[in-house]
């Protein structure tokens, strides 16, 4: 009989329990012995759910304090020197100290995991030597075995892929670096079977990525030396979030099962299987239900999949599982109680896809799709009822989006030309200091907007509050001697749950919460219909942030693909038409700013290369079409209005010449947190439009020294022409408090100034 399984569960909680025990923690609120306990007492809920739900194979240390990739990490000990880890097991004050940073050190660089909007710490190899601080699988399979009878299936991430996502190592030192981690994870599954752990699942989502030669080679090594060391052990060898690479070479690796992708990486892994077969001796995890959406699997069509998977393996040899870890979709549906019927019947998150993996599971052990034909018929129902709605089926936008994105959207001068009309405008001094957005937003901004939303307050109070703290912060903005000044988004809980309440096409939930790094959580919006500007959305708050101060106001927006890569969008419609969709319901709002006479536009696209597909063949069709969203989002503006745009976590490198192409009068950048690496971007290509690097990392809470921020404006300068050159921090500021705020940007500016006095003579 077929099994069920899942990749992993989503750590925070239906009501964000693991946040509010993390931030507890961190505040001093709680000490740590009731923090061990709180999230003991969320993990083991997990995996009771799990049990009760009667799944077959149930992951375990897929639990997290942080971040899965810190963990391990931590586990082999790999700690940067600056944190001072003296051996033994990592204290927490070290764990955060890497996450976070401390008020000495920086924190370690945080980028994105593979295409999702989860974002892991990257480990840094140099001048560690790794040895095992603790076994932490084990520890996870004792403690469910102990405490709910739980026979886990210990999950770790594989050496292969840990290697590929660390940094502080030649790729001539991978062998040297694999032979000292090797051992380590010998010894890690030596200890588990010694346990009686049946099942290890090891994660390569590195597989579905283009690999070498010699990588395949080091693959190979990997696991012989496992089954060499472990042969008794049953090891899944896990993808996720595409096709595995080269399927022959893997298929052969002595393994007792092989996990792909059948959601994401459906058409390409069943050809795959039909071209070169499965081998009889291994279990295939066949990862049926998306672990990344939230949609509703059709379950005949799932079924139809695992019917032809059975033709090609037994039985006994299938797991029926999530495509991947439900880490990245909320926990539960049934608690959204204001969502309209026809919507929430057809939304599944991650308890609704446990129960669609149990259902297809018992259908392909017993009877097909007779054991669960009711099952099948309200699942088809609930599907075809969303697809029928009115909001599905817009034709007026459909059309008028068509006719739109059929065109080449390009601003009406070259930047040249625009730049000279701008400077002419706005008379700013070399080196115009900025920031991105977003100010902090205290207890009283977020108790503020609760009174608003449950109706204790109206619209004219909230708004009367939202202009006090726009004065507080322009005031503040003058004082500290920033030169392009921002609203500070107030009114806004976040950059695009802000822009799709105030869209058509767009539904909120109240409780899906998905982790996005450490304890930020974000509640993604849905657009589950055609997308359609209604009224002006940002005009209120930015034309009056610009009748108090005789310096320029940015106007802010969030970008089309931003905004659909932050979203869980529909599934019967291409990305590519929903993004145009969005372009044309934001140039609407570019022209009702510049209406309103404010001359400075952000379209913040941070998101941009976290939607690039994982396949290299799939890239550039991707790229072209991101950037002609963006286009047609900005194409109207006026000569003398400058466009910014923003990025984050983005390797520039390679894709400079599409952000290029984007065409923004100024872009900035993160290039802290990554320890001004990506200024190498900048000594190999050229880039000719005006570019901020951020200076300073907005997620650690220690203030930058001056030095720091000058060092790094030093190094900028060497590759960037000083004309075009703008100073800001890397990000947002909202989740920051006032006073490292307001002392981080004094330091800025301070910084900004040293950097004037001694380049204003060669401009």
């Amino acid at each position: 009989m077929a099994k069920s399984s899942v990749l992993g569960y989503p750590r925070i909680g239906a009501e964000r329990e693991w946040k509010k025990a993390l931030e507890a923690y961190w505040s001093g609120k709680i000490e740590e012995s009731e923090f061990h306990s709180k999230l003991q007492e969320i993990r083991l809920d997990h995996l009771r759910k799990q049990k009760d739900k009667s799944l077959d194979i149930i992951p375990v240390n897929d639990f997290s304090y942080y971040d899965h990739v810190l963990d391990t990490a931590t586990m082999f000990g790999i700690i940067p020197k600056r944190f001072s880890y003296e051996g033994g097991v990592v204290p927490l004050s070290v764990y955060y100290g890497i996450a976070r940073g401390t008020k000495d050190a920086a924190a370690s660089e945080m980028t994105k995991w593979f295409n999702t909007n989860y974002h892991y710490i990257v480990p840094e190899l140099d001048g560690v030597t790794p040895v095992i601080t603790e076994n932490k699988p084990l520890v996870a399979y004792r403690e469910a075995k102990e405490k709910l009878g739980i026979e886990g299936k210990p999950v770790i991430v594989g050496p292969l892929t840990f290697l590929k996502l660390s940094k502080g190592y030649e790729v001539s030192e991978t062998d040297a670096w694999l032979e000292r981690l090797l051992p380590l994870y010998v010894q890690i599954l030596q200890e588990l079977a010694q346990e009686g752990v049946q099942w290890v699942q090891i994660d390569e989502p590195i597989l579905v990525t283009k690999i070498s030669t010699a990588d395949l080679q080091r693959l190979k090594t990997i696991y012989e030396t496992f089954s060499s060391s472990v042969p008794d052990l049953n090891i899944m060898l896990q993808t996720y979030f595409e096709s595995v690479e080269n399927y022959s070479d893997i298929i052969q690796l002595p393994v007792k099962g092989i996990g792909l992708d059948f959601v994401h990486g459906f058409s390409d892994n069943l050809s795959s299987i039909k071209t070169f077969g499965f081998p009889s001796d291994k279990v295939l995890g066949a990862g049926v239900i998306d672990g990344r959406g939230i949609w509703k699997a059709s379950l005949r069509d799932r079924l139809v999949l695992l019917e032809e998977l059975t033709d090609l393996v037994t039985t006994d040899k299938l797991i029926v599982q999530s495509s991947c870890s439900l880490l990245h979709v909320p926990v539960t549906v049934k608690n959204e109680e204001k969502l309209q019927t026809e919507l929430k019947n057809a939304l599944a998150f991650a308890d609704e896809k446990l129960d669609e993996l149990i259902l297809l599971t018992k259908a392909v052990s017993s009877g097909g799709a007779a054991a669960i034909r009711e099952e099948l018929e309200q699942c088809e129902s609930a599907l075809q009822a969303l697809k029928l709605s009115d909001e599905r089926n817009r034709k007026d936008i459909q059309q008028t989006v068509a006719a739109i994105s059929a065109k080449n959207p390009e601003r009406s001068q070259p930047f040249a030309e625009r730049h000279i009309a701008q400077q002419k405008k706005w008379q700013l001094p070399i080196f115009p200091t900025t920031t991105i957005g977003s100010f902090p937003q205290s207890v009283e901004v977020r108790k503020a907007r609760q009174l608003w939303r449950k109706g204790e307050w109206n619209n004219e109070q909230y708004a009367d509050f939202i202009r006090e703290q726009i004065d507080i912060w322009i005031k503040l903005q003058e004082e500290i001697g920033l030169d392009v000044l921002v609203h500070g988004e107030f009114e806004r809980t976040d950059m695009v749950e802000f822009f799709g309440e105030k869209l058509a096409g767009f539904a909120f939930t109240q409780y899906g919460w998905v982790q996005s790094y450490g304890s930020r959580c974000v509640k993604p919006p849905i657009i589950f219909g055609d997308v359609a500007f209604e009224e002006a959305m940002t005009v209120e708050e930015t034309k009056y942030a610009q009748t108090k101060t005789n310096r320029p106001v940015k106007g802010m927006l969030t970008g089309p693909i931003t905004i659909m890569n932050w979203s869980f969008v529909r599934e019967d419609i291409t990305r590519e038409q929903i993004a145009y969709q969005l372009a044309y319901a934001l140039r609407q709002e570019v022209e009702a700013l510049e209406q309103a006479g404010i001359g400075m536009i952000q379209v913040d696209e941070p998101a941009v290369r976290e939607g690039l597909p994982l396949k290299e063949e799939d890239q550039a069709e991707y790229l072209a079409w991101a950037v002609k969203a963006f286009r047609m989002t900005t194409c109207t503006a006026q000569d003398t209005t400058q466009i910014h745009t923003h990025m984050c976590y983005c390797e520039f490198h390679d894709m400079i010449d599409s952000i290029e192409a984007m065409d923004a009068d100024v872009i900035s950048i993160e290039t802290s947190r990554s320890h001004g690496e990506l200024i190498h971007s900048f000594e190999v290509n050229t880039y000719k439009l005006g570019i901020g690097l951020g200076v300073y990392d907005i997620h650690s809470p220690r203030v930058p020294r001056v030095e720091e921020m000058t060092s790094m404006i030093e190094r900028a300068l060497r590759v960037l022409d000083p004309k075009l050159f703008w100073i800001n921090p890397d990000c947002g500021l909202k989740t920051r408090g006032l006073e490292e705020t307001v002392d981080s940007l004094r330091n800025m500016v301070e910084a900004t100034q040293i950097a004037r006095e001694k380049h204003s003579l060669k401009v």
